[in-house]
C-alpha cells in the first residue's frame, strides 16, 4: 500500500515537474519569436520607409517635369495666340483700307449715276421731239408705223425663210437622192428576178370541145361533184378547148387545176373517181407548197422558221398582186432588204426575216379580217417569231410604228420590188380610179387652181392661186397634199408631189 502510493506520489511529482517545465520551456520559446517577429517589423519598417523616400523623390521629379511641360505648353500657346492677334489685326487693317476704297467707289458710281440719270432724261426728251417730229412728218402715230414695219419685215422674213428652206431642201434632196440612187440601183441590179402574172382565174386546156360534156356530166352530176370537191367555180363557156377555174382562194384553184388535169388525162370522171382525185390533188399542192416554202426560206437565208410559217409563205406561191407572184416577190425584197442593211450597217439576218415574211398575211387575208400587214403580224408572233421581226411585219404599210432601221428597209425594199419596172400590172379602170383619186384629193386643198396626174400616176402637179398661197405656204401645201396621199390611198411605190406657183403680169398696148 505504501509502495502504491509512494508511486502514486512520485507520477504526481513528475506530472507537475513536467508541466513546469513544459510551461518554463514554452515562456522561453514564446519570447524568442516575440523578438524574431520585432526584428523582422523593424527590417519592413526600415525597408518600407527606404521605399517611400525613393517614390516621394521620383513624385517631386515627375512633378517638377510635368510643371516644366506645362510652362512650356503654356509659353508656345501665348507666342500662337499673339501671332494670331497680329495675323487678324493686320486683316482688320486690310479689310478697313478695302472698306474705304469701296466708298470712295460708290460715292464715284453714284457721282456717274446721277450724271447718267441726267443723260437719260434728256436722250427721253429728245426722243419724245423725234418721234412728235416723225409722225408729223409722216403722218401717222408711232403704232401705226410699227404696224406697217412688222409687215415689211414679215413679208421680207418670209420670203427669206421660203428661200433659204427651199435652198436647204434642195441640198438635202440633191444629196439623198443621189445616196439613195447608189444604194437602191445596185440591189436592183443584183436582184433582178422574173415575175409570174397570174389573177384569179385559173385556165384548164382541153383536147377537145368533147371533153367538157364529160366534165359536165349526166344533168351536171360530175361539175357539181368537182365544184363540191374543191370549192371552186367552174366555167364552161364558149372558150374554145378550155375551161375556166375561179375562185378568191388561190390554193383552192390550185387543187382543182391539179385534179381536172388528171381527170382529163384518165378519161374516167364520175363523182367517186372525182372524190379520189381531189384528195390526191390535195396532197400533191399540200406537197407543193411545204417544198415551195421551204425553197423560199433557202434562196432567202431565212432558216429555223417553224413548219407551219413555211407552209403559210409557200401559199403565197398561187398568190399575185397586181399580176406579182407573191411568194417571188417575198424573195426578192428579202434579197433587197439584205443588200440596202449591209450597205447601211444594219443586221441583214434581221432585215432578210422581216422581209421574206412581211406579206405573210396574204395567204389568209382571204379567211381572216384586217389589213394582211397586221394578219401576218399575229401569226408570226403566234409561231415564235422574235418580236422585232413581228413589228417589221406589222410596220411595212404603216399601220404600226417601225421600231428599227430594219424596219425601214423592208418597207422600202418591198417598194422596191413592186415598183420596179415590169414587177407589177394594173388594170386600165384602177389605173384610171387611182389617177382620179389624186386629182380630187389635190382639188380639196384651199387655193389649188388646177391640178394633174402625169407619169402614170407617179406625179401629182398642183398650180395654185399666187394671191392665195405665197412660197413658204407652197412648201408646206406639198407636204399636206402628200400626206393625204399616204393617208387615203394605197399604191405601189412613191408619188412625187410638186406645187406651181407663179405671178403673171399682165397689160395692153392701145
Amino acid at each position: 500500500m505504501e509502495r502504491a502510493i509512494i508511486a502514486v506520489i512520485a507520477v504526481l511529482v513528475g506530472l507537475v515537474g513536467g508541466a513546469v517545465a513544459g510551461y518554463f520551456y514554452f515562456r522561453y520559446r514564446s519570447k524568442l519569436l516575440v523578438e524574431g517577429a520585432e526584428q523582422r517589423v523593424e527590417h519592413i519598417l526600415a525597408d518600407a520607409e527606404t521605399q517611400a523616400k525613393d517614390m516621394l523623390v521620383q513624385a517631386r521629379d515627375q512633378a517638377l517635369k510635368q510643371r516644366n511641360e506645362a510652362e512650356q505648353e503654356i509659353k508656345r500657346r501665348e507666342r500662337e495666340f499673339r501671332q494670331e492677334e497680329d495675323r487678324l489685326q493686320n486683316r482688320r487693317t486690310r479689310l478697313d483700307e478695302r472698306q474705304e476704297q469701296i466708298d470712295k467707289r460708290e460715292r464715284t458710281l453714284s457721282q456717274r449715276q446721277s450724271a447718267l440719270d441726267k443723260r437719260q432724261n434728256q436722250l427721253e426728251k429728245l426722243e419724245k421731239e423725234r418721234l412728235t417730229e416723225l409722225e408729223r412728218v409722216a403722218n401717222m402715230s408711232q403704232d401705226e408705223a410699227k404696224v406697217l414695219l412688222l409687215q415689211t419685215v414679215e413679208q421680207e422674213s418670209r420670203q427669206d425663210m421660203a428661200r433659204v428652206i427651199r435652198e436647204v431642201e434642195a441640198e438635202a434632196r440633191e444629196e439623198g437622192d443621189r445616196r439613195a440612187r447608189e444604194i437602191v440601183t445596185t440591189a436592183i441590179q443584183r436582184i433582178a428576178s422574173d415575175q409570174v402574172a397570174e389573177v384569179v382565174v385559173s385556165t384548164v386546156p382541153l383536147p377537145s370541145d368533147e371533153m367538157k360534156g364529160r366534165i359536165i356530166g349526166r344533168q351536171g352530176r360530175n361539175i357539181r361533184a368537182l365544184e363540191n370537191a374543191t370549192g371552186v367555180d367552174l366555167v364552161v363557156d364558149d372558150t374554145p378547148e378550155a375551161v375556166l377555174l375561179s375562185c378568191f382562194d388561190p390554193v383552192r384553184r390550185e387543187i382543182a387545176r391539179v385534179a381536172l388535169n388528171k381527170l382529163i388525162l384518165d378519161g374516167r370522171i364520175h363523182p367517186a373517181r372525182i372524190e379520189k382525185v381531189v384528195a390526191k390533188a390535195r396532197d400533191e399542192v399540200s406537197q407543193v407548197i411545204r417544198e415551195a416554202g421551204e425553197e423560199a426560206a433557202m434562196d432567202a437565208g431565212v432558216p429555223g422558221l417553224h413548219p407551219e410559217i413555211i407552209k403559210l409563205l409557200g401559199r403565197l406561191k398561187f398568190r399575185t398582186s397586181y399580176g406579182q407572184n407573191q411568194l417571188s416577190h417575198a424573195v426578192e425584197t428579202a434579197h433587197l432588204a439584205g443588200i440596202l442593211a449591209a450597205e447601211l450597217g444594219a443586221d441583214v439576218q434581221f432585215a432578210k426575216a422581216g422581209a421574206l415574211l412581211h406579206d405573210l398575211g396574204k395567204a389568209v387575208d382571204h379567211e381572216v379580217e384586217g389589213p394582211h400587214a397586221l394578219i401576218g403580224a399575229d401569226i408570226a408572233r403566234r409561231y415564235g417569231v422574235p418580236p422585232a421581226v413581228v413589228n417589221t411585219i406589222a410596220a411595212h404599210h404603216g399601220e404600226a410604228e417601225g421600231e428599227s432601221l430594219e424596219a425601214i428597209l423592208v418597207e422600202s425594199a418591198d417598194a422596191i420590188s413592186g415598183a420596179r419596172p415590169g414587177a407589177r400590172r394594173e388594170a386600165l379602170e384602177t389605173y384610171v380610179k387611182r389617177v382620179k383619186a389624186l386629182e380630187d384629193i389635190a382639188n380639196t386643198f384651199e387655193g389649188v387652181e388646177e391640178s394633174y396626174a402625169i407619169q402614170a400616176g407617179r406625179e401629182i402637179r398642183i398650180i395654185v392661186k399666187p394671191d392665195q398661197i405665197d412660197d413658204l405656204a407652197a412648201i408646206q401645201l406639198s407636204k399636206n397634199v402628200a400626206k393625204a396621199v399616204e393617208e387615203n390611198l394605197q399604191y405601189p411605190g412613191q408619188i412625187k408631189v410638186t406645187v406651181i406657183r407663179e405671178t403673171r403680169a399682165v397689160d395692153f398696148a392701145k
